[in-house]
């Protein structure tokens, strides 16, 4: 079988961050008999025809390079929402996605077609579907959820896109309702994306007071209440590694330094994942404070590594955390409740090891490349068998 991706996200190069889940399961949907390639949005500095871990991408150009800033900053949906030149440069990248889709069809002849996000590659994959006559799997992933929800014009679209899909799939239980809290429509089979099970791995000596984010820096990924909460805990000898990048760092640096944290935070700028992994190691806890998370990828990373992590019981984070078995939900959003939470676990007996030796066996069995490329295949077939020829 062959399958063709279209994605708005993908690595860029080896040990990239961006859309690596994609490639993750591409990769293992060769142990499953399928031949993937790749349409992704180019960028400068990364060649428009090459491969990576031996799948083929070929990359679209889709506005001078100077305006081509609507992919790989992890910000699509919010630039599309606020921006009217980010909409005209939007039909400039549906269209330019839609060619280079057609000529990836002619030369690899894809059995199908699986579009992640709905949001533009689920509607450049209706396009490709019907006229190529290839059914349609489209993943929902968190961010394209919640452009639906929250732009009312948007809906019609994403209502085509559902019912011109031979499967929808969503990453968590919570994106599933989602969707069809904004919709109606059939309930999208829940299957998550894969995590690096044999680079995410125990090992070193861990922190005792040492905490750690891993994320995009903006408002979703509640960073401030985060801040907040390490100012609340007694025990001032507790720190925070900050890993990530967005367009909120420079107000969250200001923030630290208001609540005197200055010496208390650390701020590493988004790392290769390779880099990740002695972060994960080393951390007391990785603490995950968003809200509305789609899935929350991180938190399995952390998992992987037998880190304990601590979060919101806020989108499909419980997906990922079972409360106190494989980590802390916290039930109320707000920096108080959070901080207790922290000190409970950095008070235990022992600082919450436990929690995360059943976290990794966990991960193990929901999101390794393997079982997931396995539960894709069937979706597949299925999607084949079932479609109108």
């Amino acid at each position: 079988m062959k399958v063709l991706f279209l994605t708005h996200s993908f690595p860029r190069g080896p040990g990239d961050a961006a859309g690596s889940f994609v490639l993750r399961l591409a990769v293992a949907l060769r142990e499953e008999g399928i031949d993937t390639s790749v349409v992704a949005p180019a960028t400068r500095g990364v060649p428009d025809h090459a491969q990576l871990e031996s799948i083929k991408i070929e990359r679209f150009r889709y506005a001078p390079r100077r305006y081509e800033t609507l992919a790989y900053a992890g910000n699509m949906a919010t630039q599309f929402q606020a921006s009217w030149s980010a909409k005209v440069t939007m039909l400039g990248f549906l269209g330019a996605e839609f060619r280079c889709a057609v000529h990836a069809r002619r030369s690899e002849e894809p059995d199908l077609v699986h579009a992640h996000w709905w949001f533009p590659n689920g509607l450049v994959g209706t396009w490709l579907s019907r006229m190529s006559n290839r059914p349609l799997v489209t993943t929902l992933h968190g961010t394209d959820v919640r452009l639906a929800r929250s732009v009312a014009f948007s809906r019609p679209a994403f209502r085509h896109v559902l019912h011109h899909s031979a499967a929808v799939t969503a990453v968590s239980r919570w994106l599933a309702a989602e969707a069809q809290e904004v919709v109606a429509a059939p309930a999208p089979i829940v299957a998550p994306m894969p995590v690096a099970t044999s680079l995410f791995t125990p090992g070193g000596e861990r922190s005792h007071d040492r905490l750690l984010f891993v994320g995009r820096l903006n408002a979703q990924k509640g960073i401030e209440l985060l801040l907040h909460a390490l100012k609340s805990i007694p025990d001032t000898s507790v720190s925070l590694d900050i890993v990530g990048d967005g367009d909120d760092r420079a107000a969250l640096e200001q923030l630290a330094i208001g609540l005197q944290l200055g010496d208390r935070v650390r701020w590493h700028g988004a790392l290769p994942q390779q880099q990740l992994v002695n972060f994960y190691r080393r951390a007391a806890a990785l603490v995950v404070p968003s809200i509305g998370e789609g899935l929350g990828l991180v938190a399995v990373e952390a998992q992987l590594c037998e880190t304990p992590v601590v979060a919101f019981e806020s989108g499909g984070l419980p997906d990922v955390v079972q409360h106190d078995r494989t980590g802390i939900l916290v039930s109320e959003v707000d920096a108080a409740p959070l901080a207790a939470a922290l000190v409970s676990l950095l008070e235990r007996d022992d600082r919450g090891a436990s929690l995360g030796a059943a976290g990794r066996l966990h991960a193990l069995a929901t999101f390794a490349p393997q079982s997931v490329a396995r539960r894709y295949a069937d979706i597949y077939r299925n999607a084949i068998t079932t479609s109108p020829q």
